[in-house]
């Protein structure tokens, strides 16, 4: 009798397990365990103050736990910098756009694959040979591949400075596009803007997963764009997980309407949830 083949479920691309942080006496995070699946888009959503923002920093580096682990496709990486995380393959956006505002959209972009260079100092000073050669490849890729698919060839030698918010949001995410990455972290890609915008976000956001394969974990407070592009939902409040699954049984979730609301309206919750607004309500 042939012995039964066992098909081993893929590793998480990204697992946090009993991820623990505090300032002083403020806890930010207790215990936070979750996993995010190769190929899906992962949302983290709460309140203000829930910890969706420490966590980020967490997994990027820029805050160390207190206790727990953090698995990049199983590597351990919780005690790494935030260089040898982003050459490992994760990638991030921040809440407050953090661009060189006096430099061109172009070479804010570039400075996205400063962690993959393998350019020495000497070759950088001279300008030749390998230093060159990477300069040329570096640039084709960025002209052809990210800005064509972000739509912003007509802004490329703009200064980031002079431009609209929305646009000035969509370099970010070219320039972490530009680290290669196999995660990207989304740190509220759509706030402060107008529909339009949020539409066309939307639609970058769904053609990294589908077409370059990244697995994307996101926070934002639209919940209309939360419930239409997550697979799965992750909910903090006060730093712990009060609810995780899919969108459809993360909003009908009691906890996580008491969290939002108290003793609120669950009605305005719904309808914030499917991207309307209570104004119209009103309206109507």
């Amino acid at each position: 009798m042939r012995p039964r083949s066992v098909v081993s479920e893929p590793a998480p691309a990204l697992a946090v397990a009993g991820v623990t942080l505090s300032f002083g006496g403020v806890r930010a995070l207790h215990d936070v365990s979750f996993e995010v699946q190769p190929g899906s888009i992962t949302s983290v959503i709460g309140p203000n103050g829930a910890g969706k923002t420490s966590l980020f920093n967490c997994i990027s580096g820029f805050y160390r736990p207190a206790a727990g682990s953090i698995r990049l496709f199983g590597e351990r990486i919780d005690r790494w910098s935030p260089p040898r995380r982003a050459r490992h393959g994760l990638a991030r956006t921040f809440q407050n756009i953090a661009l060189f505002r006096g430099m061109t959209v172009l070479d804010n972009i570039k400075l996205g694959r400063h962690a993959h260079l393998e350019t020495s100092l000497v070759d950088a000073l001279v300008y030749y040979g390998r230093a060159r050669r990477e300069e040329v490849a570096l640039r084709a890729e960025i002209e052809h591949r990210i800005i064509d698919f972000l739509e912003i060839d007509h802004i490329r030698k703009a200064p980031v400075g002079a431009l609209a918010y929305g646009l000035q949001k969509r370099v970010e995410l070219a320039r972490a596009l530009a680290m290669r990455p196999k995660i990207l972290l989304l740190d509220e890609p759509v706030a402060g803007m107008n529909r339009e915008e949020t539409e066309d976000m939307a639609r970058f956001i769904l053609d990294v997963k589908a077409d370059w394969g990244v697995t994307i974990l996101m926070v934002d407070h639209d919940m209309g764009l939360v419930m239409d592009l997550s697979d799965h939902v992750l909910v903090l409040n006060f730093g712990e997980v009060i609810a995780r699954g899919r969108p459809a049984e993360v909003q009908d979730d009691p906890t996580v309407v008491a969290a939002y609301l108290g003793s609120g309206d669950v009605e305005s919750l719904r309808r914030r949830f499917a991207g309307g607004s209570d104004r119209g309500a009103e309206a109507a």
